[in-house]
């Protein structure tokens, strides 16, 4: 092993996390919003969007995201529309991410009981301020696990993003490798990398769900 190389290059993999860090947040962010508006249309049974919706959550659950990647780098500038690789690599998380967060989210809403609802509506709470003060509290804590696991899925499947020359983690390792053949350097430097990222993920996710269920959320 070449500590000598690792020390060299180890601030290419910081770098690198950083970008990943980036993809991770912005991938994350658009895809809960994503999902939120997919859960409730389907949630409330709204006629046309919910069909819609409905085949975008296939379309999505079941189609690679190099393939969807693929599509929006090399496919849509054949139309005239070209997006570049962060935008890109965005877009295919958010796309990805949206129709599994929705399916987390669904899971939290129809565990909530109709009477809360009703009971809501009948002390005269619009519609908003039943999502806002009822409904979305109690169905995030239930939807909380899946959420957590989704976040995760998300970050590791930036490891794919290099297809589009974006210069992550896995575009760094395989640099080096192709450069200096150092493989066990250069994959010891991403087993770390990735870890250093997820596992403060994976306890934070964790310590929520036991606050959640010590405050009496998620039972």
């Amino acid at each position: 092993m070449d500590t000598a190389f690792i020390i060299k290059y180890l601030p290419l993999y910081w770098d690198a996390m950083g970008v990943v860090l980036g993809l991770c947040f912005w991938g994350v962010l658009f895809s809960l919003i994503i999902g939120f508006c997919c859960a409730l249309v389907r949630y409330y049974r709204v006629p046309v969007l919910q069909r819609l919706f409905g085949v975008y959550i296939e379309l999505s659950r079941n189609t690679p995201l190099m393939i969807q990647l693929f599509f929006l780098y090399f496919g849509l500038p054949r139309v005239g529309i070209k997006l570049e690789s962060y935008t890109c690599a965005i877009t295919g998380l958010a796309f990805l991410g949206g129709s599994y967060m929705a399916e987390a989210f669904r899971g939290g809403l129809e565990a909530i009981g109709k009477a809360q609802t009703e009971a809501g509506l009948s002390i005269g709470l619009s519609q908003m301020q039943l999502i806002w003060y009822i409904i979305l509290p109690q169905a995030l804590a239930v939807a909380l696990p899946g959420l957590g696991a989704n976040v995760i899925f998300l970050l590791k499947e930036t490891s794919i993003v290099s297809v589009v020359a974006l210069a992550d983690l896995m575009f760094v390792a395989k640099d080096l490798i192709g450069m200096y053949y150092k493989t066990n350097e250069a994959l010891l430097m991403l087993v770390i990398s990735y870890l250093a990222l997820l596992l403060p993920l994976s306890f934070l996710f964790r310590f929520m769900e036991r606050r959640l269920r010590y405050a009496g959320f998620g039972n």
